[in-house]
């Protein structure tokens, strides 16, 4: 009974799983973004190259962030990764980054590089990312995944920003045409004072429902930032913590569904002067 019981449960937990994420799924990684409930596409910080890449046109200095995550305290459900952007005088703004998701048994691992332009008041970006999707005594798949993104301020203090993930509707494996997901985002970020920012964004992968999230970032004192948010389709609700010193931006998020459990995520970037 008490076997059933675990195996019972261990179905429930997959297929919970994968009704929000599929294989290779793009969730917003940084742990500012997770105190957003995910709310990151008019954000341009280091974490755009994986959230919107059209983020990292607006970084004027080079900057390093490594992130560390976990899901519902399961420990094959750990991802860790680096993000790296290189802005140019004349050629944009370079990024890239690398992830690794899973254990021994299943895990996947990505690599990819974006290019990001500014013109005027508008944001655009570019990304190729090889996948990896590893299954033991099954062998491994790769696939190159294209993705595309833009912000525009509409009005002061007022952006607009979306993205699309899997542009070429990328194949994971014949059986059954299984492809990975195309991910559409699209958001509006508002800043009425200094101190805040108002955030939300509507997520769409085309077997799923819309996901649509809110979020409230509040800077209290110059180096010290709360977060909340909500979304909707994953039944979240989140808050986190930023802390600047210098150079250094330390970062926790805290994400919990009410099905599958708890998310943390710890960040830190290094920003060159």
């Amino acid at each position: 009974m008490v076997v059933f019981t675990r195996l019972t449960f261990c179905f429930f937990l997959i297929f919970k799983f994968s009704e929000t994420f599929a294989a290779h799924d793009p969730f917003p990684i940084g742990a500012r973004a997770t105190g957003l409930s995910g709310a990151a596409v008019t954000l341009s910080d280091v974490w755009a190259i994986r959230n919107n890449v059209a983020g990292i046109a607006a970084l004027k200095k080079a900057e390093i962030g490594v992130f560390a995550e976990n899901r519902f305290n399961i420990a094959a459900f750990s991802t860790a990764g680096l993000q790296a952007v290189f802005p140019t005088k004349k050629l944009g703004v370079w990024g890239v980054d690398a992830s690794r998701f899973g254990d021994e048994w299943y895990n996947e691992q990505q690599i990819g590089l974006g290019f990001g332009h500014r013109l005027g008041t508008v944001n655009l970006g570019i990304k190729a990312d090889i996948l990896q999707t590893r299954v033991a005594e099954l062998g491994s798949k790769k696939v190159v995944v294209l993705s595309f993104g833009g912000q525009s301020e509409v009005i002061p203090h007022l952006v607009f920003g979306a993205s699309i993930f899997n542009l070429n509707q990328a194949k994971l494996s014949d059986f059954m045409d299984e492809r990975l997901p195309t991910v559409m985002r699209a958001g509006l970020s508002y800043r009425p004072i200094k101190q805040v920012l108002l955030v939300t964004e509507a997520e769409k992968q085309l077997e799923y429902p819309a996901n649509i999230k809110v979020g409230l970032e509040y800077k209290i004192i110059e180096k010290l930032t709360l977060r909340t948010g909500l979304a909707t389709a994953t039944e979240q609700f989140s808050f986190g913590t930023g802390f600047q010193a210098k150079q250094l931006q330390f970062d926790y998020g805290f994400g919990q569904q009410l099905v599958l459990g708890s998310i943390h995520q710890l960040a830190v970037s290094f920003k060159w002067k």
